[in-house]
């Protein structure tokens, strides 16, 4: 069992600690002197590929590779006030000081609709979630009842966020690694709170939407079964998950955990359902792990269905994939890719498979 504790840091934000005994005292004061923030997100629609782009030109200024004995993650020891008060931590997930989208964005900008310009706040919510206070670690490395810690915590900042009435997505995902750009070398992970359902989503919600119309069944469901009888992507199976590569990966190793019952998001997971993903979880991570002589930099992202639509469709599932393509190699995403979307993959789905099941 996960126990929560709740308190306000000094300019204002939330912070939460998830611990897994219930008798850890963490709430501490937050004896910084902050300056208010100034958030000035915006939200634009570009008409000509019907999406939306988020402006946040305040997130410039953020923190950039601060040294280990400035890091604003580690708990707050020896005089060194950081983003965590309290002197230790197991999990803990607090308001992002400098975050892409805010609720108080909508008294930044006003609604702008003028063809072919249609923009508004950025309204929403981002989230830091820091998986440990050890520094030097990794989230492959916690212990089955630690990770199980940090999937009650997204699960309950799932639940929350998907109440806000400016939220519609809600996005738990962790950048591991510098060469994917990460700034802070904690291990850490974000929630976004978006104001719409990002692109990708939105079109695997309509595609889902669409198969059960027409065929009474969940598309991804029907994905699992088909995946199973051909087996030569299939990485690994317990009681409730399977991980697999896709079909049609895009990236040189990419993996999918998908829940075997269907199932929309965290928040809904039984209590089996959920040990067995901490267990399932950390072993797709470690194989990842294994694949190069030095940790492998990847995202991890979990695909949970839209807050206000689509629920019945969507089938609940995480996706890592790293852009190492080789030792020393990254896949970049050059014209193919970043001009046209297209994506152009140099390892075959089936030998990433058999390389991460360590055939």
């Amino acid at each position: 069992m996960t126990y929560r504790q709740h308190q306000g840091l000094a300019d204002g934000r939330d912070l939460f600690y998830y611990d897994l005994a219930e008798d850890a005292d963490r709430v501490a004061t937050d004896t910084r002197e902050l300056p208010e923030t100034a958030t000035s997100s915006q939200i634009r629609w570009d008409p000509l590929f019907s999406e939306w782009a988020v402006i946040a030109g305040h997130r410039q200024s953020r923190t950039y590779k601060p040294p280990v004995s400035l890091c604003p993650l580690c708990p707050s020891k020896d005089g060194k006030a950081t983003e965590i008060p309290a002197a230790d931590y197991d999990v803990a997930v607090f308001e992002n000081r400098f975050p892409s989208l805010a609720t108080e964005s909508a008294e930044s900008f006003a609604v702008v609709e003028d063809f072919p310009f249609s923009s508004g706040p950025g309204t929403g919510r981002c989230e830091v979630v820091c998986f440990t206070s050890d520094h030097d670690t990794s989230f492959a490395q916690l212990s089955q009842q630690h990770a199980r810690t940090v999937i009650d915590a997204l699960a309950d900042r799932t639940a929350e966020l998907s109440r806000l009435p400016e939220v519609e997505y809600v996005f738990c995902f962790e950048n591991r690694g510098e060469e994917i750009g990460v700034t802070l070398s904690h291990p850490h992970g974000q929630i976004y709170g978006y104001p719409f359902v990002p692109p990708r989503m939105l079109r695997a919600a309509k595609a889902a939407a669409d198969y059960r119309d027409e065929h009474g069944d969940c598309l991804r469901c029907e994905l699992l079964r088909q995946e199973i009888k051909a087996g030569d992507r299939i990485i690994s199976r317990t009681e409730h998950w399977t991980a697999l590569v896709p079909f049609a990966a895009r990236w040189p190793y990419e993996a999918r955990l998908i829940a075997n019952r269907h199932v929309g998001s965290l928040p809904e997971l039984t209590e089996d359902e959920r040990d067995d993903l901490a267990r399932s979880y950390l072993d797709l991570l470690q194989r990842f792990d294994r694949l190069f002589d030095t940790p492998t930099p990847y995202i991890a992202g979990w695909h949970q269905a839209p807050v206000r639509q689509f629920a019945d469709s969507w089938h609940l599932g995480t996706e890592v994939f790293t852009i190492r393509r080789a030792a020393g190699k990254l896949k970049y995403l050059a014209g193919s890719e970043s001009g046209a979307a297209v994506w152009i993959n140099d390892v075959t789905p089936e030998s990433a498979a058999a390389r991460l099941r360590g055939d």
